[in-house]
């Protein structure tokens, strides 16, 4: 069953882009965060449109009260670290690596993508979380991006 409003962030072990563990109570004790997840770094609409979204709005986002920007992808820590790199993250989004899909399975967000030679994939989402607790989950329809861009959620702040 798919996490929703309301409900707290189940407690999973993601990668740094170091490769160093982060526990997503590391993510998000004590502060207003949001978290958007694309099913691959460097896939067309995700290198084009999200991630540059949100570091484009960072902040905006920033001055209505997000402590942090958190972009997760079912990829390595060293795919997410070169494809920040190569997008220009910076330090106004936080790049992590769900490997091994944990947290997306966790959070009931996964789509197998195996008939594209993807295999377990993330959908393509992003939530406003405040201390652990998803306040407002926007999950796009699959092959869409409409209802989790970075203005999207400006709107729903």
């Amino acid at each position: 069953m798919a996490i929703k409003e309301g409900d707290k962030i189940p407690n999973v072990k993601v990668k740094a882009t170091d490769m160093s563990d982060l526990t997503t109570e590391q993510l998000f004790a004590g502060k207003k965060v949001v978290l958007f997840a694309v099913p691959g770094a460097f896939t067309p609409t995700c290198s084009a449109k999200h991630l540059p979204g949100f570091i484009e709005k960072a902040d905006e986002l920033r001055k209505k009260g997000v402590d942090d920007i958190v972009c997760m992808s079912v990829n390595d820590a060293f795919v997410m670290k070169a494809w920040g790199e190569d997008r220009g993250a910076g330090d106004k989004v936080r790049l992590v690596a769900d490997g091994n899909g944990d947290l997306t399975k966790a959070l009931g967000l996964e789509f197998d993508g195996s008939g594209i030679g993807f295999g377990l994939r993330s959908q393509r989402f992003a939530a406003i979380v405040e201390n652990g607790v998803v306040k407002k989950l926007a999950v796009d329809a699959g092959g869409k991006f409409e209802v989790s861009s970075a203005e999207a959620i400006l709107k729903a702040l």
